[in-house]
Parts: C-alpha cells; sequence; structure tokens
C-alpha cells in the first residue's frame, strides 16, 4: 500500500486523536501598564501642583486630564483587557474614565449645567476613595511599589474629599503635597517596568512579594 493510501485509508477519528488537543498562543503584544502608569502620574503630579497652590487649574491641565490621564489610561486598560488581567483593565480603565469625568465637572458649567457644590465634590471624591481602597487591597498580591502607589491615592481622594466638604484650604493643600508624591510613585513603577525590561535586568526595584 502505498503512503498515499495509507494516509486516506486511516480513519477520521484516528487523524483526530494524533492531532494535538490543544493550541497554545503565546503573547507577544507589549506590556501597557508603563502607559497606564505614566498617564496616570503625570496628570495626578499637575493636578496636584494646583491643589498645593502652585499653579492655577486652566487648559494645561484639563488637556492632560482628558487625553493622557484620560483616553491613554483607556487604551491601556483596553490592552490590559486582551492580556487577561482584571487588575490592569479595571484600574486603568476605570481611573482614565476619572479623568475624563473631572474635566467634564470642570467644563459642563460653561454650557449651563449646574455646578456641583462642595458636598457633591466630596461624595464623588470620597467615592474614588473607596473604589481605591478595593484596588489597594488587591496589589498585595502584585508588588510593595505598586501597594504604596495605591495606598497614597487611597489617602489621597479622602483627604480632598474632607477638604471639598470642610472648605479647608490647608487639607485640600496637604492633600496636594500628598498627591504630588503618589503621582511620582506611579512614575516610579512605571519607570521600572520599562528599564527592568529594556535592560534585561532589576534596574528599578519594585519589591515582589514572592
Amino acid at each position: 500500500m502505498s503512503e498515499l493510501q495509507a494516509v486516506t485509508s486511516t480513519p477520521v477519528r484516528d487523524i483526530a486523536r494524533a492531532l494535538p488537543h490543544e493550541t497554545v498562543i503565546r503573547d507577544s503584544t507589549a506590556n501597557p501598564a508603563p502607559l497606564g502608569l505614566m498617564g496616570f502620574g503625570l496628570t495626578t503630579i499637575l493636578l496636584n501642583m494646583h491643589n498645593a497652590g502652585f499653579i492655577g487649574i486652566g487648559s494645561m491641565i484639563l488637556a492632560m486630564g482628558m487625553f493622557y490621564g484620560g483616553i491613554a489610561q483607556v487604551i491601556a486598560g483596553y490592552m490590559e483587557w486582551k492580556k487577561k488581567n482584571t487588575f490592569g483593565m479595571v484600574a486603568f480603565t476605570s481611573y482614565g474614565f476619572f479623568w475624563i469625568s473631572l474635566v467634564a465637572l470642570v467644563l459642563m458649567p460653561r454650557f449651563g449645567i449646574e455646578a456641583a457644590d462642595g458636598r457633591a465634590m466630596a461624595a464623588y471624591l470620597f467615592v474614588w476613595g473607596l473604589f481605591s481602597l478595593v484596588l489597594f487591597v488587591g496589589t498585595f498580591r502584585t508588588t510593595r511599589a505598586l501597594m504604596i502607589v495605591f495606598f497614597l491615592l487611597t489617602i489621597l481622594f479622602f483627604l480632598l474629599a474632607v477638604g471639598d466638604a470642610t472648605g479647608s484650604k490647608a487639607v485640600t493643600r496637604l492633600a496636594g503635597y500628598e498627591g504630588i508624591l503618589c503621582g511620582l510613585g506611579a512614575m516610579y513603577v512605571g519607570a521600572a517596568q520599562i528599564w527592568n525590561e529594556m535592560y534585561g535586568r532589576t534596574v528599578l526595584p519594585l519589591g515582589s512579594f514572592d
């Protein structure tokens, strides 16, 4: 019997058994986390420079909030979804839309929509603090550096909420300094992931829990 006849005469079920039952697709796409971390970090620093009293709030902060803190983080969140990273997807997408919603809160009153008062803003910031607390608990499964960033972020939202609820400029200014530190922490984690990957070694440690 020829080889061709041997193949064609073999039952289909036997051929199926001989084939591999699992196809593994290797993920060769880039790590989106540094994009999200840098978008979050830079925008957080600039906004909290305003809260600390160093600069006013104008088109520069609003543009950063809309495009880099907002849209770039949403894109990073989508990329994390493609990588099946639930934490990264939820964090980057949510904080991206936080920045977009914050810009909307500033701009919408200019179109005749009633501005949010101090109590409304306090509630808005407080629920974002609760959300950050949920993610902070999740960071105990990541790295110590990311855990510190989310700890600072959770405190930042609660401080800002207290500042708006009480009208205390001192609390808001304290939140500004704390927020700058939080933003720098996010930039550190983003830079660590970029440099550690590019150099193939630990340039900036992240503090693994393993």
